[in-house]
């Protein structure tokens, strides 16, 4: 029995699903939600808890883009990817994007608008984001990157016995459109769960309490009477996000080329109680009702709703049991599996019907039943299979070659970041003491400056004293006598003389004004004391 593991991956949280498939039935062996932090581990945590280290793994494709191509129904397969080539690279130059970037896949439909045409559904993807999507599986057995508006579609045959629309309420909302049994049109929305889920996780601070809160939100109908803000809960945060989306619904209904008869509602919005009934109040004259895998069914234990939770990722496992258009899977096939599957299919599986020459090699060889001669067919094999086995044998050589190679610079790369490290570490500590010696010294030269200014001034004032008493003796009158001369402050001098006649003192001053022995010269307007009056000069050597 085939088994597949479907993960649905989004923002904080990953939903899954185990399937396992023998003919044409089909069984669900695990599912469930895991929120995460970090999605390595939530993956790994999937895995580890559904025993699926062995079993094929495939995701949702994320962040791809759908375009619309009309061309002729008369191209050959060829010719047709030669035409869609051309095209997309002419809207890649409308846009101004490098065409060589994408991953590309395609699915042609008839063209109802035009029978002489082909409509062609093709899906793009960066290879940056693909790659990034592959590494999240490192290690384990990645088989199959979905577009999940795609996959979605094959949850149940319903969806293909009438027109119909499927509307995916997850991160981001995609509306599939069924027309013909076939996929017709896919429109991707901007709003989404995340853009309430995150409003209320900021409240609640837990993005999983705010989960749960959507699944027991109940929505009224407009024939509800007022309701309590218990009844409303977060409705406030939850419906200007439904609304628009409704919108959307109407108008993908209204521009349809043919009737749409049903709209299936699913994803995590699709766990709000009462949402068809809201989309059917809107919709008039449009059936709706939430999306549910045909081929399960409630259980003593388990509720089909639980089931819808994960209809993304149960979707997602059923592409790659081979359900779906396989055309779309946009995971590269690696060169051991390509080996593997030419192995598989050109020489382990003969055709039914007929003795396969190939199977009758392989008998001679492993049963050792060597003495018969090969015929031309077996020797080709021969050929074959050791040319293959030598190739795979360079193959391995050379990767191991440059796996020590690669491991080797590796290493050298790592020791030269680490002393360049400590180069910069040491560089960076010799920069601080040179720094700290450098204020060191200004701060002594600043001071040895400064003592010398002092000194400087000091020893000017010195000098300037005698001289100044040599030039006060050439002027001062003979009834006027100095009783003191101070240095009061750097340049400045005072002098405190005394005379019985004020006309003597004032002569003196008018001197030493007119001589210029002192600068900016102040006198006080003198004291009396019996016949003596004393006065004092203030000025500035010069």
């Amino acid at each position: 029995m085939a088994s597949c593991l479907g993960l649905y991956i989004e923002k904080n949280l990953i939903k899954y699903a185990k399937v396992s498939k023998e003919k044409n039935l089909k069984k669900i062996e695990a599912f469930g939600i895991k929120f995460y932090d970090k999605i390595e581990d939530g993956i790994k945590q999937v895995i580890e808890e559904t025993y699926s280290y062995k079993t094929p793994v495939c995701i949702n494709l994320s962040k791809e883009t759908y375009q619309y191509f009309n061309m002729f129904s008369m191209l050959s397969k060829n010719d047709l990817d030669k035409a869609l080539k051309t095209e997309f690279e002419s809207y890649c130059n409308d846009k101004g994007y490098n065409p060589n970037v994408f991953e590309a896949r395609y699915a042609v439909v008839e063209n109802i608008e035009d029978e002489d045409k082909l409509k062609v559904l093709y899906v793009t993807n960066n290879k940056m984001d693909l790659d990034k999507e592959m590494q999240l599986l490192d290690g384990y057995r990645l088989t199959g990157i979905y577009p999940l508006p795609i996959a979605i579609t094959n949850l149940t045959n319903k969806v293909l016995e009438s027109n119909s629309l499927i509307v995916n309420l997850e991160e981001k909302t995609t509306i599939t459109t069924i027309i013909k049994k076939n996929i017709y049109d896919i429109k991707v929305l901007e709003q989404g769960t995340a853009d309430f889920l995150d409003k209320i996780s900021l409240k609640e601070n837990s993005y999983s309490k705010a989960y749960d809160i959507c699944k027991d939100t109940t929505i009224y109908t407009s024939e509800a009477k007022e309701l309590s803000s218990e009844q409303t809960g977060y409705l406030e945060d939850i419906m200007p996000i439904l609304y628009p989306i409704v919108g959307q619904v109407q108008k993908v209904i209204n521009e349809s080329v043919e009737k749409i008869e049903t709209v299936y509602i699913t994803g995590t919005a699709s766990l709000i109680n009462n949402i068809d009934l809201y989309f059917q109040e809107y919709l008039e004259g449009v059936k709706c009702e939430i999306l549910k895998p045909d081929f399960v069914g409630n259980t003593p234990n388990i509720n089909l709703k639980d089931y819808v939770e994960v209809n993304s990722a149960i979707s997602i496992a059923l592409m790659g049991l081979g359900e779906g258009i396989s055309q779309m899977n946009f995971k590269k096939e690696a060169f051991n599996e390509k080996m593997k599957n030419f192995l598989t299919t050109d020489i382990g599986k003969p055709k039914r019907g007929r003795k396969s020459k190939g199977n009758k090699f392989l008998s001679n060889l492993f049963v050792n039943d060597l003495k018969q001669p090969f015929d031309k067919v077996e020797k080709g094999l021969l050929n074959t299979a050791i040319g293959l086995l030598i190739l795979l044998i360079v193959y391995c050589g050379f990767s191991a070659l440059l796996k020590n190679e690669y491991k080797k610079k590796t290493d050298e790369t790592l020791s030269s970041i680490s002393n360049s490290e400590a180069q910069i570490a040491s560089a960076e500590k010799d920069d601080q003491s040179i720094k700290k010696i450098t204020s060191d010294y200004e701060t002594r030269i600043l001071n040895l400056e400064e003592l010398n200014n002092r000194l400087e001034e000091k020893n000017k004032v010195k000098g300037a004293i005698p001289g100044l008493l040599n030039q006060l003796m050439n002027v001062i009158p003979s009834n006027v006598q100095i009783t003191s001369i101070e240095n009061t402050e750097s340049n400045k001098v005072s002098i405190t003389v005394k005379s019985p006649k004020y006309e003597q003192i004032a002569f003196l001053i008018g001197s030493i004004k007119t001589d210029v022995i002192l600068n900016n010269v102040l006198s006080t307007s003198g004291q009396k004391n019996g016949d003596v009056v004393t006065v004092e000069i203030e000025g500035e050597l010069p």
